[in-house]
């Protein structure tokens, strides 16, 4: 299991939680709630993830 680090800051102007992973490329998302923006973030990284495996 691999684990890694977000930074996440909220939208003064959508009032969305935005959230990148630093030092993953294009891993970046957002929600309405921190739970959303988790949930979104893992499938981006699942995603790149196994993309660069193949």
């Amino acid at each position: 299991m691999r684990v890694f680090t977000a930074v996440i800051e909220k939208c003064p102007d959508t009032g969305l939680f935005v959230g990148y992973i630093p030092g993953l490329p294009g891993a970046h998302s957002q929600g309405e709630t921190l739970d959303e923006l988790n949930h979104n973030l893992k499938e981006v990284v699942d995603l790149l993830l196994e993309n660069w495996a193949e």
